[in-house]
């Protein structure tokens, strides 16, 4: 049996400022060997700062850090890999050309420089590794045939194959299946078992509850309390997160849906290099309901909603119909799909949503500039676009320091998101809302105000198509769900199947999953 790793990490009086804001205010954190230790907090906190700091990306201010009652100081991840320290990225940095073996040694490749390096051996340590904790992988496949969490056991291998003895991982289950999520907290238990130590950071706080061992909670860049998981709640996490008490169940009236708004006729959709990303998918969306697609990232959601908003490659092979009230969307531009009642919140809002050097009132006019009530003569009415802004502002709960035009880089993820769901919600003759990850990086009280926003939508008779890796979300908001696997709804749940799940989330949640993967 391996030797239990022992490392004992301590952070005590972090403090780490950008500017005028302090990230970090003089944090104290101690990891215990063999543990699972989740840190938890609302956007800003100072999570992702705080495991930047103990992987060497950045330096503190002030403060200290110890190994094993050893100060230690990092100038770069080198550093903090070479004494023990590992992190899995919630964005994977792994070379899809290479394979599982090759992504696993690069930048750490276990020979002198232009020495022969030994495949077999190498070969039989990942596989030995693999095996150990349960993560096992073909180390000559090429990364680009696996799946997201096969993606994922790669990076957790690659830290494991530096001998990392903590391993610090950034909303490990953001894209993953409920079974591939089992997966990983089996392989997370087996590395504690050996003595390894992992900082969990999520906003997930019913798998915090289910794996940690010890919970960390962060507000506005203090630390606010930390505890035994099992002295733990829900309630009682989300109160320190926030400081009140937050709605962790979201209100969802039964409703009578109306005309069907959005159908999806026999859509294939094929790249230019002949790849069949949708098969066949069929599905109907009512007026007065939300839809939503269950399914893991990669299975034809992200062309659907191309499709759906006319961003497309036009050179791809594209058969069956879109069409919203009867109006075919094949071949229209995203202005034109507007025009006909149509609004999309892309799961990319940095890159397809917001201009981040633009003020809110820019950002929030985006889209709606053609609306005659804010035009005066050649040029826009500043004011009414100044009463509006405030109105959406107060709407909507937008957070933000300073004057009130500031630019909407200098907002966090959740008021950001908050900003792009009031402009589409509040765009007049919406008939259609098409949602892709909605509270991705959002923070638990955004995402209880978000959820808010969508059923009172649903309850103004809007049709709603929403794609979530969330499965709680999922099954928290919609009237019905289709699970889409490889291109095709490969079952649908009825708003009777969907109601019942949601007195017993966790089994339904297993049972979307068996549809899923």
């Amino acid at each position: 049996m391996t030797e239990p790793i022992n490392m004992t990490i301590r952070l005590t009086g972090i403090t780490k400022s950008f500017g005028e804001f302090r990230a970090n205010d003089a944090v104290s954190l101690l990891v215990h060997p063999g543990t699972i230790h989740a840190l938890v907090g609302e956007n800003g906190a100072g999570k992702s700062t705080l495991s930047n700091i103990l992987y060497g990306l950045l330096q503190p201010d002030a403060g200290t850090l110890e190994i094993n009652g050893r100060p230690v100081t990092f100038d770069s991840p080198r550093q903090s890999i070479e004494a023990g320290i590992g992190m899995v990225h919630q964005h994977f940095m792994l070379i899809p050309t290479l394979t599982v073996a090759e992504n696993i040694i690069l930048g750490g490749e276990p020979a002198p420089l232009f020495a022969p390096l030994s495949r077999k051996r190498v070969h039989r340590e990942i596989l030995e590794l693999s095996r150990r904790h349960g993560m096992e992988l073909d180390p000559d496949a090429p990364v680009s045939t696996l799946s997201v969490g096969e993606q994922q056991r790669v990076e957790i291998l690659k830290v494991l194959h530096r001998n990392a003895r903590l391993l610090i991982l950034d909303e490990p289950t953001a894209v993953l299946s409920p079974p591939e999520t089992e997966r990983l907290f089996t392989a997370l238990r087996s590395l504690a078992a050996e003595g390894r130590s992992v900082l969990l950071v999520t906003h997930k706080l019913d798998e915090v509850l289910e794996v940690s061992d010890e919970v960390s909670v962060m507000r506005k860049g203090k630390l606010a309390g930390t505890m035994p998981t099992r002295e733990a709640t829900k309630g009682s996490l989300a109160r320190l997160m926030v400081g009140r008490d937050v709605l962790l169940r979201t209100d969802n009236p039964p409703q009578q849906a109306g005309k069907a708004v959005l159908s999806v006729e026999g859509l294939g959709y094929v790249t230019p290099d002949g790849r069949a990303k949708l098969n066949d998918l069929n599905l109907r969306v009512h007026a007065g309901e939300v839809y939503g697609i269950a399914g893991v990232e990669g299975n034809g959601q992200r062309e659907l909603f191309s499709l759906l908003w006319g961003t497309y490659d036009h050179s791809a092979r594209v058969s069956g119909n879109i069409s919203v009230e009867g109006v075919s969307l094949i071949g229209l531009h995203p202005a034109g799909i507007a025009d006909i009642g149509v609004s999309m919140i892309p799961e990319d809002r940095l890159g397809c949503a917001i201009v981040p050097e633009f003020g809110i009132e820019e950002n929030l006019l985006f889209g709606r500039h053609r609306e005659r009530t804010f035009h005066k003569g050649v040029g826009f009415d500043r004011e009414k676009v100044r009463r509006e802004t405030k109105r959406l502002i107060g709407a909507y709960d937008i957070r933000f320091s300073g004057k009130l035009n500031p630019p909407i880089s200098s907002l966090s993820g959740g008021n950001q998101q908050k900003l792009v769901l009031a402009r589409e919600l509040e765009r007049p003759g919406i008939r259609l809302l098409l949602l892709a990850q909605p509270t991705r990086g959002v923070d638990i009280g955004a995402i209880e105000l978000i959820h808010k926003r969508i059923i009172e939508a649903r309850g103004r008779g809007m049709a709603i198509l929403l794609v979530s890796s969330e499965l709680e979300e999922l099954i928290a908001l919609s009237t019905r769900i289709g699970c889409i696997f490889e291109g095709r709804i490969r079952h649908e749940f009825s708003e009777e199947a969907v109601r019942n799940g949601r007195d017993h989330a966790s089994g339904f949640e297993k049972e979307i999953g068996l549809h899923i993967t």
